[in-house]
């Protein structure tokens, strides 16, 4: 009885070490992203690449990796659900309609783009999907949330995420500099990067340029893609679902915790949480997705990442770029400038 008692004990010690590490990298990643040469790459991102980087030089065991592992699953859940309470339904509805179209239109054109990109270039069929629902949605975040529902991998899920994170960093450098020559105003301007950019962080850094009309309209523009991230994680559920040795489909995989994060978005619009209270469940949503992220990094075969990553950023690339061109030309046909 005693030695049962005691190899539980020398299992959960390092399963509680893998999550305690997971925990000390999402920290450290935010305080990170706090300085203004990080900001724009994003805590998640920041989370993942010291997760990937740890197990690269100081390598780790697999009771520990095992905590790690809970915190990629598990925590992730929780914390996209918890997510929900940055989203306010009455700010979509405010917005006008056109707001919500153009959305729906980049979430509609983007990932059959990206995907069939990525599929030409012979990329994974996973690596594929959640690349083109990370452009499309709402980067990092998307990824993890889509991961599940079509049983990823943590390295198709952390090429994923990388290859967002590559390009919504550069392409947000991109917007910063050709501001001036595009001939949008502030609220046009915020339109554009929140309807094409991958990250909220670079949706925020990118608008910013634009002063406090850009930004608030970027918000709330890419707020309502993360809405759409519902229907397309239901639809991604069922287009993805896995046939049994006999031929017939499994069952539809509900993603519970995508719609725990509809209706905790429908109580922060019912207002029953004060703005102090809501902030801080959002951070401490960001701090669970990043302990997730810190997990999904330490789950990375640096090698096999290298491996895999090159075809889905050139998709990725390509498909951002028409994105972009698409964007812009559906602000100014929606009368957004």
């Amino acid at each position: 009885m005693l030695k049962s008692k005691t190899k539980e004990k020398q299992k959960l010690f390092p399963f509680m070490q893998g999550i305690l590490l997971t925990f000390i990298f999402a920290a450290a990643a935010s305080y990170t992203a706090s300085f203004s040469l990080f900001s724009i790459i994003g805590p998640l991102i920041i989370a993942m690449m010291i997760g990937i980087m740890w197990r690269a030089f100081a390598g780790i065991s697999e009771p520990v990796l095992a905590g790690a592992g809970f915190s990629s699953k598990k925590l992730l859940r929780f914390g996209i659900i918890l997510l929900g309470m940055r989203l306010n339904l009455s700010d979509l509805y405010h917005a006008g309609f056109n707001v919500f179209i153009l959305s729906l239109i980049v979430i509609l054109f983007t990932i059959p783009l990206v995907y069939a990109l990525s599929r030409f270039l012979e990329v994974d069929k996973k690596i594929s999907i959640l690349t083109a629902c990370g452009t499309a949605i709402c980067g990092a975040a998307a990824v993890a949330a889509i991961a599940p529902l079509v049983k990823a991998n943590e390295e198709e899920t952390a090429v994923s995420a990388g290859t967002i994170a590559i390009l919504g960093t550069a392409f947000t450098l991109l917007y910063t500099f050709i501001y001036s020559f595009i001939n949008l105003t502030p609220y046009g301007f915020g339109a554009f990067s929140g309807g094409t950019l991958h990250e909220v962080a670079h949706v925020v850094a990118a608008a910013s340029i634009g002063g406090a009309e850009a930004e608030d309209m970027a918000i709330i523009l890419k707020l309502t893609r993360v809405a759409l991230l519902v229907p397309a994680a239901l639809i991604v559920g069922i287009l993805f679902r896995e046939k049994k040795t006999d031929d017939a489909p499994s069952p539809l995989p509900i993603p519970w915790f995508i719609l725990g994060f509809l209706f905790v978005s429908g109580l922060n619009t019912a207002g029953i949480a004060s703005e102090e209270t809501a902030a801080f469940i959002v951070s401490l949503s960001y701090l669970l997705i990043g302990m997730a992220m810190a997990g999904l990094g330490l789950n990375v075969n640096l090698k096999s990442f290298k491996k895999l990553g090159s075809k889905p950023l050139i998709a990725g690339l390509t498909g951002s770029l028409v994105l972009s061109a698409a964007g812009y030309g559906l602000v100014l046909l929606l009368g957004l400038n």
